[in-house]
Parts: C-alpha cells; structure tokens; sequence
C-alpha cells in the first residue's frame, strides 16, 4: 500500500526523471522538493516503492528511474491537468484557424500538436461510414480529364481525376452530372457504393460515350467512398523517435513499423479507455500484445459532427505526461470547435 507521501515522492521522481533523464536519489529529492523530511525519510519511502514495484535501480547506483507501473500509478493520480500557457494556446490556433478541408484540418492538426510536445502526434479520421453523399460535382479539364469532387454532410471533401478520353459539351456534362446524383446524392455512403456497384453491373448493351464516361467516374466514386469508410490515421513527428532513441531500451523499429503499417495504432487507440475527463492512455507493457512494450500513448477524444474519433501522442514513457494530456486535450477540444464551427456554416 503507497501512502500519500509515497506518492508524492513517487510525483517527484517521475518529475526529476523526465526533466533530468538522470536516475533520482533521497539527496536530490530533498534538495529540488519541499518534503520537510530527512533524506534518511525518502530513502524510507524509495524502498517501499521498490518492493511495489513503482521505481527501481538502473545500475548500482543509489538513483531509482519509474517504471512502466510506476507511470501508470503517477498518471492514474494526477490530480487534474494543468492549462496549456497562452503562447501555447496561440500557437495552435495559428496552425488550425481559417477555412479549409478535413484532409488539411487533421494534417495541419498533427504538426502543430508535434511542434507543441516533440512527440509523435497521431490523429484518427473520423469513421464516414454513416455519412449522406450531399454533392458530386464534374469539372471538365480538357483533354479528356475531369475532376470528380465528392462531398459528404460530414464535411469530408474528395477530388480524384477520371480520364474519360472525350470532351463533352454542356448539356451532355449536366446530364452525366445528374446521373451520378441520382445514384448518389442523399444516401448513405455504405448505399451509395451498393447503388454503384449495382448500376454497373446491370449494364447490357454497348453504352454511349457519354454513359461509358459516366461509368468510370461512378467507379471513381464507389473507390473513394469505400475510403470514407475506413478507419486510417494521420501522423507527424516521426523523426522524434530517432532524435529521443536513448530513451527506448531497446530498438524503436517496432514503432516505426507501426507508424508505417497504421492497423496496430488504430487498435491500440480503439481500444485505450478514457478515464472522466475524456483521457486515455496505455503506457509500456502494457503495449505488449501490440508490440509496442517501450511506448506510451495518450489520447482523447474529438468529435467531427457526430462522428467520434481520437488525436493522441506516441513516444517513450519517459515523457512530461502532464504538459503531453494538455497538449493532446486542447487540441482535441479545438478540432471539435473547428469542425462544428465549419459544420455549423454550412
């Protein structure tokens, strides 16, 4: 059983590793903390948190380092998290601010949470699946090109190009405009891919150049709304893991696997479960079964428009977990701003 001084030695450690990278004695605990007790107290304290496995000895040294359960035992007693500064706040609604769509939102969302914490940030899209299909507009770009733009109540937005290998002139434009509505437009995406599927595959007799064209770019919009449906993440800061490798016991290829094949990070992240102010975290081991033993990751929720998905922080569990839940919170409640702003004007 820790007592409370126990925890707040434990506070302290975990504070002066994180900040020094150095193994903590009693001696510096007294120097750096107001305890109001003698070293030969700590050293008291230190041992009790050893036998629970909270802290232990790197080498032979008198220092302790926490570990993966003396993390979660510092995280899961956070009294609260404290307030980003002002200048941080600034900083991210200079990344996030002024009109843009979804794709720029969560990437320009990544770089600023990785500039603000020096981890690796990592926002998840927000699962389409429910989303209504509310416009698809064609843009004739000469030489048998055309911009297909889809766009959903969501906000999410989609432009591919169809090469159709005809020039149309308006009339035959509008009809093939209407076509693609009248299959799409005010149905769910998971119909919308049905209807197209469906509609190809009823085609008997040679088609006209115009229906031909129509047909691609139908594909083109059954191919972009089955990506609407998957779950996908965007991430930045990954050059952090090699500049912060001493902090890993072992090799960070394991995470860097995991950044590049996304599938392990979209589990973890699904499965992490938010504590009361709508912060989750998994710290080391118990990472284990997604093989990411040496990482912690911090998450939180935000909404797109009814639709509920996570931005969170990927790096070692040494890291200043109190500014890091700030951090992954503020711009998780600004997304959430932003997009039912965006929604809001629509």
């Amino acid at each position: 059983m820790v007592t409370d001084r126990g925890l707040q030695v434990l506070r302290a450690i975990v504070q002066d590793f994180v900040d020094t990278r150095e193994p903590v004695g009693s001696k510096a605990i007294v120097e750096r903390h107001a305890f109001g007790v003698s070293a030969a107290t700590i050293r008291n304290d230190m041992a009790l948190l050893e036998d629970e496995e909270l802290i232990a000895a790197p080498h032979t040294s008198s220092g302790r380092v926490p570990t993966d359960k003396g993390y979660r035992v510092f995280v899961d007693h956070l009294a609260e998290v404290r307030p980003l500064s002002p200048a941080q706040r600034t900083a991210i609604a200079a990344f996030l601010d002024g009109p843009s769509d979804l794709d720029d939102v969560l990437a320009r969302t990544v770089r600023a949470l990785t500039q603000l914490t020096g981890q690796v940030a990592i926002v998840q899209y927000p699962s389409f699946a429910r989303a209504n299909v509310s416009h698809v507009e064609l843009v004739q770009l000469g030489g048998g090109r055309m911009l297909v733009i889809v766009v959903t109540d969501t906000g999410r937005v989609s432009q591919r190009l169809a090469i159709v290998r005809e020039e149309f002139d308006e009339d035959d434009l509008a009809r093939m405009r209407a076509d693609i509505a009248a299959l799409l437009v005010g149905l769910p995406v998971r119909e919308g891919v049905q209807r197209v599927q469906e509609h190809l595959g009823s085609e008997e007799r040679t088609p006209s150049a115009r229906e031909a064209a129509t047909a691609i770019i139908a594909r083109i919009v059954a191919e972009e709304l089955e990506e609407f449906r998957q779950d996908r993440l965007v991430m930045a800061g990954s050059a952090n893991l090699a500049r912060r490798e001493s902090d890993f016991r072992g090799s960070i290829y394991p995470l860097l696997e995991a950044i590049e094949e996304q599938v392990t990070l979209l589990k973890l992240m699904g499965e992490m479960v938010a504590d009361d102010q709508g912060l989750a975290s998994s710290i080391g081991r118990e990472n284990d079964a997604f093989g990411l033993g040496e990482a912690t990751v911090l998450a939180s929720d935000y909404d797109a428009t009814g639709s509920r998905a996570r931005v969170g922080l990927l790096g070692p569990t040494r890291m200043d977990y109190p500014t890091n839940f700030a951090a992954v919170r503020a711009v998780a409640r600004y997304l959430t701003r932003m997009l039912d702003d965006d929604e809001s004007a629509r």
